[in-house]
């Protein structure tokens, strides 16, 4: 891996004068270049399965229920357009993948911009894992949210589908945290609160687009009932602490061989699929990233490997850098001496994860010029869902 040298700051002495030294094998981020990142939309898209091949009976229209148009009003809807019915509730497993490699589910469980025959909200239960190689959803009156509805769905997708109950859960709202872990520990599944659920997000707002704006009952303006906290940031626990840290860049072509490196070893970090998400970057693309340093690396990088970590943010406002884990969890990771020369190398390494679509990434390492790394995180800030 290309080695990450530059402009180290200290982690705890928010005094310390910074120095900048010339970079060699990056780009300044004094002078950002631009970043060629190809995307279908403002946002990546997810390239889900084309409905075209799945089974009809995969897809169910909803009728005579409180939370779907009755039979008369749904007659008019033929065998031809039935898949592209927004009504219908969707059940489908990749004919390509073997039900028991499918451990970890993403979902959500909430109230859609949807009213039912009441006048009521809709809610619906979105499953998928990481590849959609699973999708599965289906609507509730919301009379019947509990724990106990939604272990008993858990349940109907691993019999419908044929699959083993996961593993692992991952669920990105706090506000349903108490009901998704109950039902989950009631099955004997790991229930993970975290923001990376990318896949997830990103069809969610594929289906924000694509379906809930066509159903009958849809509420245009309508805010969600439980929207994502964005807390006020806490201390940095000691154990999280590094001794030095550098805003750098990567080319993508060295990324992708760090996250093969760190696959192939078992070392601590994460990775995210990007061309499942849609996202077309160039192998010389420089993706903005942060480098820490200790003395303590190793354990440094197992403490952060168990934390579901999300993403990071400049705060040029606080001087600051912000760390976001798990699903409603924010630390002041970093400070530095508000100074013109760090604020303005802030605002670009911000403008170039922007420019990234959010892309972005971690490294801890020993020394800020080793050329190993002990953990390295691929990160996607993305905006909140518009359910």
């Amino acid at each position: 891996m290309a080695s990450l040298r530059f402009n180290p700051t200290n982690f705890r002495d928010q005094t310390t004068a910074i120095f900048y030294k010339p970079i060699s094998n990056f780009t300044p981020f004094s002078q950002p270049s631009k970043i060629s990142c190809t995307t279908t939309t403002s946002h990546p898209s997810i390239p889900l399965k084309s409905p075209s091949k799945r089974r009809r009976s995969e897809l169910h229209s909803v009728s005579e229920s409180s939370v779907s148009p009755s039979l008369e009003e749904v007659a008019g809807i033929t065998s031809e357009d039935e898949e592209d019915d927004p009504t219908a509730e969707l059940s489908y497993l990749d004919p390509g993948t073997e039900p028991e490699s499918i451990r970890e589910w993403e979902l959500d469980f909430c109230s859609r911009p949807i009213l039912d025959v009441r006048g009521k909200k809709i809610w619906e239960l979105v499953v998928c894992d990481n590849s959609l190689a699973l999708q599965y959803t289906k609507y509730f009156p919301n009379n019947v949210i509990n724990s106990i509805t939604l272990k008993n769905a858990i349940v109907t997708v691993c019999d419908e589908l044929g699959l083993p109950l996961p593993v692992k859960i991952k669920f990105f709202r706090s506000q349903l945290q108490t009901i998704i872990t109950k039902a989950c520990k009631e099955l004997g599944i790991k229930p993970v609160p975290s923001k990376r659920c990318v896949s997830l997000l990103l069809w969610l707002e594929e289906r924000y687009e694509t379906i809930y704006t066509r159903h009958p009952g849809f509420q245009k303006g309508a805010k969600p009932l439980l929207p994502l906290d964005n807390p006020f940031p806490m201390d940095l626990p000691e154990n999280l602490f590094g001794e030095r840290w550098a805003f750098v860049q990567l080319p993508y072509s060295a990324i992708r061989e760090e996250i093969s490196s760190m696959e192939k070893t078992f070392a601590f970090g994460a990775s995210l699929d990007l061309d499942l998400l849609g996202i077309e970057i160039a192998d010389k693309t420089l993706i903005p990233g942060l480098a820490v340093a200790s003395s303590r690396a190793k354990p440094l990088a197992a403490w952060m490997n168990g934390l579901e970590v999300c993403s990071i943010e400049a705060n040029t406002a606080k001087a600051s850098l912000i760390l976001s884990v798990g699903i409603s969890t924010r630390y002041t990771y970093a400070t530095y001496k508000k100074i013109p020369e760090m604020t303005k190398e802030a605002e670009a390494w911000e403008a170039a994860k922007k420019a990234c679509g959010g892309l972005h990434f971690l490294a801890i390492q020993e020394e800020l010029d080793s050329d190993d790394c002990l953990g390295f995180w691929l990160l996607l800030d993305l905006p909140p869902p518009p359910v």
